[in-house]
């Protein structure tokens, strides 16, 4: 199971049950037979957005607000963008950043909900493995590119970037 897959199932378990802790949240993974660790539930946790809430009874339990209302840290993008950016390459306002496959969709997310949008960043459109960053009037495709390239701790393309 992939990391995708466990954060799919781990934000399936906590629209359907009350998990209070994070030990509490590794036993029902194993009980659908997902191994892992504390560190690990964790760092999902983070990556999700997950928050503790309190529902009727005044236990705290794990929920994982709706998307438009889960901004990220500029540490979560960074994070993002490194792990999963392949290349970006750019065609007058627009740039094309690919991803391994099935992950161009969590690059979007984080570019659309960076708690402090990237300067030049208008929107995103995501594919399977190729997503498209339409960049913002006065800002140009090319040094959206490199701002992305840098983010993610990529090369820059060609000595003009340098």
């Amino acid at each position: 199971m992939n990391k995708a897959q466990r954060q799919h199932a781990i934000a399936a378990l906590l629209e359907t049950t009350a998990v209070h802790n994070q030990p509490e949240l590794v036993e029902h993974l194993a009980a659908i037979d997902i191994k892992a660790t504390q560190a690990t539930v964790s760092r999902d946790l983070e990556e999700l957005g997950a928050v503790k809430v309190r529902v009727p009874g005044g236990e705290p339990v794990y929920a994982i607000p709706e998307p438009h209302e889960r901004p990220v840290s500029d540490d979560h993008l960074r994070r993002v963008l490194s792990e999963w950016l392949i290349s970006a390459e750019s065609s007058g306002n627009l740039v094309v950043l690919r991803t391994p496959p099935g992950s161009a969709h969590v690059v979007a997310s984080a570019l659309d909900r960076s708690s402090v949008p990237l300067p030049g960043v208008l929107g995103t459109v995501a594919g399977d493995d190729t997503l498209l960053v339409i960049a913002q009037e006065g800002c140009s495709g090319a040094e959206l590119a490199s701002t992305l390239r840098s983010v993610a701790g990529l090369p820059p393309k060609n000595n003009k970037e340098q």
